[in-house]
This record gives structure tokens, C-alpha cells and sequence, in this order.
């Protein structure tokens, strides 16, 4: 059963506007737990220079985050919204917990494998061999007990809790051991034009990826031209029909009808008309979104106000943990 004392913590890395799959995959599953648990949400901007990075767009793409996670519908007056960089405690913790971390349990991230082979292991900076310190610290520092995540990211709670019960063991109980949160449909959503890719914006493809603030008639375009299967029934397959399983997937968040009920609605239709009616779900349901998303931009103060207001009640918190944390391992004059 799910008690309100239950912590949740998640983030976003800045790097541009989100996307459907993020939207799905993450902020519409958050815009519903909000009201479960106590949330920290976090626009991961350390993360983010793991790779380089443009500074003035990297700020903007930070604000442009934070608006959208308001736009989604997160209310800052049920969750705390802050940037990851403004409480510093967060890099502090990520120094000790690596301290504790082994290399060979760093080499064998999936991530950094990666993304280590595309650019050379060799030219790789050290910041991106080390980041999952950095996410375990983001989520020991607030005693999580809960983390949201695609299944491609559980291999980080696990280490997460490996480093937690190791700093606990060695020097007393300090660290709370999350757990993890899983999506049932809909953690992945694929691009529209192959099936096989995880939708992207950093696609080649611009057309297999749906941006939160694209206009109606771009969305509309982008899905009639989305892929389909072979045949023409409009079933529920992930083996046989992953293309149209992707699109029933994001028509299901979209309306809630269950695979069932898109099959029976669609009945004896084709791929046309099935994918004339996910494009005006899609565009009914993320009007809103588009909408506020431009109201944030263009007013942006009080964006500011709200995320001021999350640093102050992030630090306090992470304040208190750190005191602990450096009691515990002997630091400072005590």
C-alpha cells in the first residue's frame, strides 16, 4: 500500500524540448504520483555537462525544462521543483559516494560503454565515467524511498542501493534504500519512422519524433506519415506489429482506452483512419501543454519565483543529510 511519507525523486536532463516519449515515458506518470507521494523533481543541469555543452543554451534549455514540467500539469504547491546545480550538496555527496565506489562497477554502466565507444573511451571526460555517482547522490540526499524509471535505468538504482548499503555498513546507518518504479505500457515509446529506435530528438528522422510545443498541423502531419505493419488490422502485436503496437501504445496515454478498446474502435478500419484519429488525440490532448509552455516562455518570472522557492526547500533538506554525511565519515572539525 502507498503511505504519503513515501519520497519519490526524479529528474530531466536540459538538453532541448522535451518530446512525446519523455512526456509518456516520465512527466505524464509524474503529473499522477504527485499526489502519492512527497516529489522532488529536478532538472538534472550537472548531468547534463557530462558532455559539452553550449553555456547560454544549456541555461535556456534548463528554464525551458522547468516550464514544461509545469506545463505537464506538476504542481509546485504538492512538489518540490529546483535545479540540480543550485543545491550543491548534490556534487558534495557525489564526491564522497564515489570515494566509495569501485571502478570496476563505474566501467560496467551501460551508459558509459555507450557513449564512451562512439566518442573514445580514451577522450572521454571523467565527469561521464563517474555520473552515477552523481545519480545515486541526487537520490540518497532526500531519503528516497521511490524511483520512476524506463528499464533501461535500473541498472543505476541498483548501484544506487549497492553504494547506499555499503556507505551504511561501514559507517552506520545513514542512507535510506530506494526502490524502483516501473511503468507498465508505454516506459518506451518508439520513433514513428522505426519502430526499432527509441523516439529521440536527437533522431536524423525529425518526423519520428513529436516535440511538446510542435503545432496541430505538424503533429498531424508527422503521424500520417508514421510507419506501420504489414496486413491492415489494427491489433496489439509487439512482436508481429511493433509499428502499430507503438501507436496504439501512445493513443492508449493519450485517451486511457485500453488496447481492447482501440481495437474494437478501430474494427474492420485501416491504417488511415486509425492514425487520423491518433493525431487528433494526440493534438486534443497536448493543446494545453503547447499553450502554457509558450505562457511560461514569454513570462518567465514567475517560473523564477517557483524555482527559487524549490531551492530553498531542496537545500534545507539537503543541508541536514550532508551534516550527517560528514559526521559520519570523519569530515570537517565536527
Amino acid at each position: 500500500m502507498i503511505v504519503m511519507q513515501d519520497l519519490l525523486f526524479s529528474g530531466v536532463k536540459p538538453t532541448g524540448t522535451l518530446h512525446l516519449g519523455n512526456y509518456i515515458g516520465a512527466l505524464k506518470k509524474w503529473t499522477e504520483i504527485q499526489h502519492l507521494y512527497q516529489c522532488y523533481f529536478c532538472i538534472v543541469d550537472l548531468h547534463a555537462i557530462t558532455v559539452p555543452q553550449d553555456p547560454a543554451q544549456l541555461r535556456k534549455d534548463t528554464l525551458d525544462i522547468a516550464a514544461t514540467y509545469l506545463a505537464v500539469g506538476l504542481d509546485p504547491k504538492r512538489c518540490t521543483l529546483f535545479i540540480q546545480s543550485e543545491v550543491p550538496e548534490h556534487a558534495e555527496l557525489a564526491w564522497i559516494l564515489g570515494c566509495v565506489a569501485k571502478m570496476g562497477e563505474m566501467e560496467r554502466m551501460t551508459q558509459f560503454k555507450d557513449k564512451s565507444q562512439k566518442g573514445g573511451r580514451e577522450r572521454s571526460g571523467l565527469g561521464l565515467f563517474s555520473y552515477p555517482a552523481l545519480m545515486a547522490a541526487d537520490i540518497l540526499l532526500y531519503d528516497t524511498t521511490i524511483v520512476p524509471v524506463g528499464d533501461d535505468q535500473t541498472q543505476h538504482i541498483e548501484l544506487t542501493r549497492l553504494l547506499a548499503k555499503r556507505f551504511n555498513d561501514k559507517f552506520g546507518s545513514t542512507f535510506t534504500l530506494p526502490e524502483i518504479l516501473l511503468q507498465k505500457h508505454g516506459a518506451r515509446i518508439m520513433s514513428l519512422t522505426d519502430p526499432a529506435k527509441k523516439m529521440s530528438k536527437s533522431d536524423e528522422s525529425k518526423s519520428g519524433v513529436i516535440m511538446l510545443d510542435d503545432e496541430a498541423d505538424t503533429i498531424h502531419h508527422k503521424i500520417s506519415r508514421a510507419v506501420t505493419d504489414s496486413g491492415s488490422g489494427v491489433v496489439y502485436d509487439l512482436e508481429k506489429k511493433p509499428a502499430v503496437a507503438n501507436l496504439m501504445t501512445i493513443y492508449h496515454h493519450m485517451t486511457g482506452k485500453t488496447m481492447k478498446e482501440i481495437e474494437t474502435l478501430y474494427a474492420g478500419k485501416g491504417y488511415g483512419d486509425f492514425k487520423t484519429g491518433l493525431a487528433e488525440v494526440v493534438i486534443e490532448h497536448l493543446a494545453p501543454i503547447t499553450k502554457k509552455l509558450k505562457e511560461y516562455r514569454e513570462h518567465p518570472q514567475e517560473l523564477q519565483n517557483i524555482l527559487d522557492h524549490g531551492r530553498d526547500a531542496a537545500h534545507h533538506a539537503a543541508r541536514e543529510k550532508m551534516k550527517l554525511v560528514r559526521d559520519r565519515v570523519g569530515l570537517g572539525r565536527g
